[in-house]
């Protein structure tokens, strides 16, 4: 900016000088003629003191126009001066840099006067004994020294910024530390938060009421799977008392069609087997450490998969991690409940272009269900070992008498028939032990008959 304010200042000073056309071409030609070269000559220069001492007056004009800029570059000196002096604010300086733009100033002005009464007398020694102008040397040695001195300033300034940006990114540095070690130690102390309001949010899960309402809703998901694969069978041509009669043999059933109790015994017992291990069958971490901390630890993890599985479609956590435990757990019970053969003899006679046989990851109703049922059976597990101490689980064996402390009859309806006790045939869901509670067991009984 400086530089072109320069270059502008210098056009308008010889501008300044001109007065008339005549006079601007004889400038300009003293401007543009180039210094004749001397060869073979040994030159001595004389520095001389003023301008009474030149050794012609025909060379006056080219050293007041050296002196002319040489007073320029020590007015733009002086204006850098006066300019960078506001900012910081120094009253000395700025004073001092306007004593010196004043006194450019007034030094061209005098010039112009000079150069007009030359024009006129052509007797420089009559003229202005006061201006003193120095040679052309003397001339371009004030011109680089005003502007070495301008650069100097500008750097200075430019420095001084430097510096102060410098200063800033150090404390924005200091102000980044101590901002990532205040998160640091408020993470910590939200994560601590987090888990002591989950704690806290959700120990209402941790009570009878609560796991015997996800038991139901495992019973009900477990009846509606059950109902489609007796669907299923019919479809096929299966013989429905052949079929149950190989799952519990010998059984006489009260009522015909209660030969769906056996096939609903297959799935629940199937579905919860492995239920009193922390993997389910997995062969993951059984709580073998005994140490306090550790057991507390997996507790509220496990509580906090029961959370975050119920606020999630089954399906979509499948698909997003297709060998996750969950859908592990799915592989190894639906090839516990539908193996192969079975599969093979359900579907052959339906069509295979609607119901896509990739076991239980297919769209079809019959996998939905499926997933369904083992979600809803993986989140009561989950929920069960949350408790502290873990809920067991228990059933029935064939043959036992019947209790209505530990046991609950899946009909409802039926009584003993003789004297004696009635038996039970098979256990249809398994019941719980919550502590000093007891969630009877669902078994079907035998030497029964309905009440009309």
């Amino acid at each position: 900016m400086f530089q072109k304010f320069a270059l502008a200042f210098k056009t308008k000073t010889i501008e300044f000088f001109a007065e008339e056309e005549d006079e601007d071409f004889e400038t300009l030609s003293l401007l543009d003629s180039a210094e004749e070269n001397i060869t073979d000559q040994r030159v001595v220069v004389i520095k001389p003191d003023s301008i009474t001492t030149q050794t012609s007056s025909n060379h006056l004009p080219q050293t007041l126009i050296s002196s002319v800029f040489a007073t320029i570059s020590s007015f733009e000196a002086s204006y850098v001066q006066l300019q960078t002096a506001h900012s910081p604010f120094n009253a000395e300086s700025i004073e001092s840099a306007d004593r010196q733009v004043i006194s450019q100033l007034q030094k061209l002005s005098e010039m112009k006067k000079w150069y007009k009464e030359f024009r006129k007398n052509s007797n420089p020694n009559l003229l202005c004994p006061n201006l003193s102008i120095g040679s052309h040397l003397d001339a371009q040695v004030q011109e680089n020294q005003s502007l070495l001195r301008t650069l100097e300033m500008l750097v200075n300034r430019l420095q001084l910024e430097i510096d102060s940006k410098d200063a800033e990114v150090l404390i924005m540095k200091q102000k980044l530390k101590k901002s990532v070690e205040l998160n640091s130690k408020l993470s910590k102390r939200f994560s601590n938060c987090k888990v002591d309001s989950f704690t806290v949010k959700h120990d209402k899960l941790l009570s009878i009421t609560a796991f015997d309402s996800v038991l139901r809703y495992v019973c009900k998901s477990c009846h509606r799977f059950t109902k489609i694969l007796i669907d299923l069978m019919k479809k096929v041509g299966w013989e429905l008392d052949s079929a149950a009669n190989s799952v519990y043999p010998d059984v006489e059933y009260v009522k015909i069609g209660h030969n769906q109790y056996a096939f609903l015994s297959y799935v629940c017992l199937g579905m919860f087997q492995g239920f009193d291990s922390a993997g389910f069958g997995l062969k993951e971490d059984e709580f073998e450490c005994k140490d306090s901390d550790y057991v507390v630890e997996k507790k509220k993890s496990s509580l906090r998969q029961f959370v975050e599985h119920a606020t999630d479609d089954a399906i979509e956590i499948l698909n997003n991690d297709s060998n996750g435990c969950f859908a592990r757990f799915c592989e190894l019970k639906y090839q516990r409940l539908v193996h192969p053969t079975m599969e093979c003899s359900l579907f052959k006679s339906l069509d295979q272009n609607e119901l896509v046989l990739s076991l239980w990851r297919s769209s079809a109703a019959f996998y939905q269900t499926f997933v369904d049922m083992a979600s809803s059976v993986w989140m009561l597990h989950k929920l069960a070992i949350s408790f502290d101490p873990i809920i067991e689980i228990f059933q029935v064996e064939q043959g036992i008498d019947f209790s209505m402390i530990y046991m609950e009859n899946v009909t409802g309806k039926a009584v003993a028939s003789g004297k004696t006790r009635p038996k039970v045939a098979f256990t249809v869901i398994p019941g719980f032990k919550i502590g000093r509670t007891i969630i009877q067991s669902q078994v079907y009984l035998k030497g029964t008959k309905i009440l009309e």
